[in-house]
């Protein structure tokens, strides 16, 4: 078994070297798998310049096949007081940056030889890591191999992140819910919208019913406060492309579903996402915000919780949010996500301590700035 760092430029860093099949075991076999390091989705990126130039990976092989897996960058951070240091990749359509590592016997040895790479990736500089799921299995496992290999790690910020798992049926998960006034309060909003017209709610996962989903939903999230702030994904013809190849199924190890919400033919509401390892990723949600008051955005999250019981598409589903979602009040479950600093041994003369602080820092200051965003 083998750890290897691998650099070029964008797309051309990862994909001769990880064959397309090879990489697209891995994803099938991952431990806490998740969709955004998948061939397509990276390659979506990529195609779309919403990736690093330079884009690398480190890769373990065992023989032919490749058991881990994890692209990244190098680049400056305050963290490093200005200088290069490690990121894994991420973009603001990824909501998860745990390395793909294939699962089975053997997985202390293959995150083992990942650590390595690390190191030897970074070039024994630190690793600033956002967005990384600490409790779960791979988590634990890869903080666990880090600790053997004399890195010291600590946390920048942590946040929970709702998710749901799948009950035995809708009505364990209503028996079982913790919130039943919220969802006495989406019944309530849910008959409003019936009263004033005809409510449908419609699956697509391929052909021109899934293409219309994500017209719709691109209209609806342009006319929203995304649209006016200049963050939809139709506000620039290269992110509208990237969605269209981002929600198109190709045969590969991540599915597309889209769900959407329809009042008199028209549609209110829509959600898309990734389906890996048998988690759906609500990735993008839009609805109509002059139906603000009825919360048509909620009541197809519930239809999508009804569903989910009915047809088994999934055995959780992830919110894919931030902190403050008004998913913590449907979803029952929590995972928690930490923005860590690993450092390898010997990795220059600024202590974690001091990495942790500016860090910090500067997670307090982008967290403001948006809260005044949102404000204005």
């Amino acid at each position: 078994m083998r750890a290897l760092s691998l650099s070029g430029s964008s797309r051309a860093a990862v994909e001769p070297v990880a064959e397309a099949s090879a990489w697209d075991a891995l994803a099938v076999r991952a431990v806490s798998a998740h969709p955004f390091y998948a061939r397509a989705v990276v390659a979506a990126h990529c195609d779309h310049g919403l990736c690093h130039p330079r884009l690398s990976a480190v890769v373990v092989r065992d023989g032919a096949a490749i058991t881990a897996l994890l692209p990244f960058t190098l680049r400056p951070d305050i963290a490093g007081l200005g200088a290069a240091i490690a990121q894994p990749f991420l973009s603001p359509y990824m909501t998860a940056s745990a390395p793909l590592v294939a699962d089975g016997p053997g997985l202390e040895e293959r995150l083992d030889a990942l650590v390595d790479g690390l190191a030897l990736a970074s070039g024994g500089r630190p690793w600033r890591w956002p967005l990384l799921a600490t409790e779960t299995r791979l988590g634990l496992g890869l903080l666990a191999a880090m600790e053997r290999a004399g890195w010291q790690t600590g946390t920048v910020a942590r946040f929970e992140r709702p998710v749901l798992d799948r009950r035995a049926d809708y009505d364990a998960f209503l028996a079982g819910h913790p919130h039943k006034s919220r969802l006495k309060d989406l019944r309530r909003r849910r008959r409003r919208l019936e009263e004033a017209g005809t409510l449908t709610v419609e699956t697509a996962t391929e052909g021109a019913a899934l293409e219309q989903a994500l017209e719709d939903f691109l209209t609806l999230e342009a006319a929203g406060w995304k649209g006016e702030a200049g963050t939809a994904l139709r506000s620039r013809p290269r992110t509208e492309a990237f969605a269209r190849a981002l929600f198109r199924p190709d045969g590969g190890p991540v599915t597309v579903r889209a769900d959407w919400l329809r009042l008199d033919g028209r549609t209110i509401a829509a959600s898309l996402a990734l389906i890996s390892g048998g988690t759906a990723h609500l990735l993008k949600t839009a609805y109509d915000e002059s139906l603000r008051a009825m919360a048509p955005g909620l009541v197809l999250e519930d239809a999508i919780v009804r569903a989910l019981h009915a047809e088994g598409f999934a055995a959780r589903l992830d919110s894919a949010t931030m902190p403050g979602s008004a998913l913590e009040s449907l979803y029952p479950e929590r995972e928690s996500i930490a923005e860590i600093i690993a450092q390898p041994p010997g990795a220059g003369l600024i202590s974690l301590e001091r990495r942790l602080r500016l860090a910090r820092f500067e997670h307090r200051a982008r967290a403001e700035a948006k809260r005044l965003l949102r404000r204005g």
